[in-house]
């Protein structure tokens, strides 16, 4: 525990007010989206960049751990207080700074919450492309720490590619700016993109500067169903074959299907192998273009039947299952493994038979949907808790289903990063060496081990 003395001082910097001590509030600080349990001995809501610093003098004087937390929606564990100590909370950090629309860049504070700060933008004719799923909850020093990607990352691009500054407190306690406001710049190595993505690990950010983009003129969402999965797959590889680069390219297989309409009742055909939602946007007559070739190129690869929303509300509705699979899982298991490989498009179909091979051997429920125009797989195997020895055959078919995305080219995350869900397997990936490289990266940035530890890296 932190001793009361310690507490007292913290109460100084911060205001007594932004101090939780007591069990009940901490334990709403104690969890994340993967529902592990791990109970903080204190939760703090700083306002600046000053008031961290200060903290993190106590913490390395005192050394108890320092966990960096935004909104808790992560899915590998990367804001669980795993050994105990202080969780800092940046909810307070909550304002848009600025939106420069001569400059096409915003300063933002970390606690705004993605979806808000879009909408912001846009007010401006402009346009923040990246979006994961958690849009309308996560913030975007959430993002920023994962890298978040989500459905627009085929054209767009994720977090990493928007985020050009930083303002980062090390968790030696010093205050550091990193980045450009500029669209060019080679000063040094590239702290900003070091940052992100550490996962909270190497220092805590406290105004991010991203760059904006023009809000496309138009858009388009088409929904393609198909009887065979690799149908599907196959009109994936042609879309892109076409010189067309859709703004997202969906996918859910049967299982995702089934889950989504016992979940919404909305017509869904239970019996497709595989649904495909696609977006195209741009200049308005481009976007007609590329909608009608798209639709012409289903048909060419068997799909049952392809609608074109026409307006938005039509949108709305084609949008609405690929949203609805994350809440409809629950319906199936309270529980769940929740794993996002990446692999090369065109191993779509080798990686998804894998897995259902993988899902019959071990008698488990696997729900496979996901990024198909990135090959990022959100792969659910649905699990009771409960049970040990289905427990066991859950982590003993991940750790096959990671050495099959391996080796077909692919990547242990694409969007969730490690925190403490895939440490156990980050060598498989990286290797020894690699490892060994981050972690004496970490332990530069942070000798007395203070920030976020037991993420990432195991012992």
């Amino acid at each position: 525990m932190i001793e009361r003395s310690v507490v007292n001082k913290i109460k100084r910097i911060v205001g007594e007010e932004n101090v939780y001590s007591e069990l009940e509030e901490r334990i709403c600080y104690s969890y994340d989206a993967t529902n592990e349990r791990y109970l903080p001995d204190l939760v703090v809501f700083p306002a600046n960049a000053p008031e961290i610093s200060e903290i993190f003098k106590i913490a390395n004087h005192k050394g108890f751990p320092v966990i960096p937390r935004g909104a808790g929606s992560g899915f590998s564990g990367g804001s669980l207080p795993v050994e105990g100590g202080l969780v800092l909370c940046m909810a307070r950090f909550n304002r848009i700074l600025s939106i420069d629309s001569e400059n096409l860049i915003a300063f933002v504070e970390p606690g705004v919450i993605t979806g808000h700060f879009q909408k912001e933008v846009e007010k401006q004719g402009l346009f923040y492309p990246p979006d994961p799923a958690s849009l309308s909850f996560s913030t975007i020093g959430g993002n920023v720490a994962e890298c978040a990607g989500g459905p627009k990352a085929i054209k767009y691009g994720v977090t990493k590619d928007y985020v050009i500054g930083l303002e980062v407190v090390l968790p030696t306690s010093e205050i550091i700016s990193t980045g450009v406001q500029t669209v060019k710049g080679v000063v040094g190595y590239d702290l900003t993109k070091l940052m992100v993505g550490s996962e909270g690990t190497l220092g805590i950010i406290t105004r991010i500067i991203v760059k904006l983009l023009p809000k496309p003129e138009s858009k388009k969402t088409i929904m393609g169903i198909y009887p065979k999965l690799d149908d599907a797959a196959k009109t994936v590889s042609d879309i892109i074959a076409s010189k067309i680069v859709p703004a997202a390219l969906e996918f859910m297989d049967q299982n995702s299907i089934v889950c989504v309409e016992d979940f919404l009742g909305i017509g869904l055909p239970i019996d497709a192998d595989a649904i495909l939602l696609i977006e195209v946007d741009g200049d308005c007559d481009i976007v007609n273009k590329e909608a009608s070739k798209i639709q012409q190129i289903c048909l060419t690869n068997k799909a049952d039947r392809v609608e074109i929303a026409e307006d938005k509300e039509s949108e709305e509705n084609l949008w609405r299952a690929r949203r609805a699979i994350s809440p409809s899982l629950y319906k199936v298991s309270p529980s769940k493994i929740n794993e996002d490989i990446t692999v090369p498009r065109s191993k779509i179909p080798d990686i998804l038979r894998t897995i259902n091979g993988i899902a019959k051997r071990y008698s488990l429920k696997i729900v496979n949907f996901g990024h198909a125009g990135d090959g990022n797989i959100h792969v659910n195997i649905m699990i009771d808790k409960n049970s040990e020895q289905e427990v066991d055959r859950a982590n003993k078919a991940v750790k096959e289903i990671f050495q099959a995305t391996l080796d077909l080219g692919g990547t242990l995350s694409g969007e969730h990063g490690i925190g403490i869900t895939k440490a156990p397997y980050i060598n498989m990936e990286l290797g020894d060496l690699g490892v060994q490289v981050m972690k004496k990266i970490k332990q530069i940035f942070d000798p007395n081990n203070i920030l976020n530890p037991g993420k990432i890296f195991q012992g």
